[in-house]
């Protein structure tokens, strides 16, 4: 059992759990409102992303999902740690490092007037929206399992109503497939979030306002993703405290 049993929410959601382990959060779900809450929202995300049939997944993909599907165990909620004072990011370090050369250079120069600008270099690339997002100020990061293998991370900046998502080790998707993103709306609907190029290490920041979002899945749709979820998720992550 968890040592944090709240973050069972996801894989009681899903039918994730072992008999002993779903015996013990049913009883920890007769006195905690905030799980039964979260349970029914993420119950009915599922049962959205299943519902539709416009498309029909491979025998295959089914089977791959159900022999995994067991193993879906989202993690609770982290926040990273404040930064000590004497530590800088990278990019920040290097913009000093070059700011400091070019001071010393004109030193050294005595009143010779060096033309040295810093932020002229090519060398040092502006942050992605990626990293905007994963080292905002505010950010918050979710992680959980992937049905077949694998982990999945989320890191969401409400501030910047965005997200990325980082898969490790996952299966490839079958041929003509891939894996499409999705959040869960304060609605109660699900609405895309991006597609998955095919790979087992992804990372891709998501589509659409993932700020107010509630839970992101992720499923295995036709090449070109769709426009409603067809299949069961393979992961589905809380984004709650």
């Amino acid at each position: 059992m968890s040592s944090d049993i709240h973050a069972l929410s996801g894989a009681y959601a899903v039918d994730a759990l072992d008999d002993a382990e779903r015996a013990e959060f049913e009883q920890h779900l007769a006195t905690c409102e905030a799980c039964r809450q979260e349970v029914a929202d993420l119950q009915a995300a599922a049962v959205e992303i299943a519902a539709t049939t416009e498309q029909i997944p491979p025998p295959s993909l089914r089977a791959s999902v159900l022999a995994g599907i067991a193993d879906v165990r989202p993690l609770p909620p982290t926040h990273p740690e404040p930064a000590a004072d004497n530590v800088r990011p990278l990019r920040r370090r290097l913009w000093q490092q070059v700011g400091l050369a070019a001071a010393a250079a004109a030193i050294v120069a005595g009143g010779t007037t060096v033309a040295l600008h810093p932020w002229d270099s090519s060398s040092v690339a502006p942050p992605t929206a990626g990293d905007q997002v994963i080292h905002a100020a505010d950010v918050q990061r979710y992680a959980g399992q992937v049905a077949g293998g694998g982990t999945v991370t989320v890191y969401r900046s409400v501030a910047l109503n965005s997200a990325v998502v980082v898969a490790k080790g996952i299966q490839q998707a079958p041929a003509g497939h891939v894996y499409e993103l999705w959040l869960l709306a304060p609605s109660g609907t699900m609405k895309r979030a991006g597609l998955f190029e095919n790979g087992t290490d992804l990372t891709q920041v998501v589509t659409g306002n993932a700020g107010p979002a509630r839970a992101l899945g992720i499923t295995v749709e036709k090449a070109g993703g769709s426009d409603a979820p067809t299949t069961k998720p393979i992961a589905l992550v809380p984004l709650t405290t």
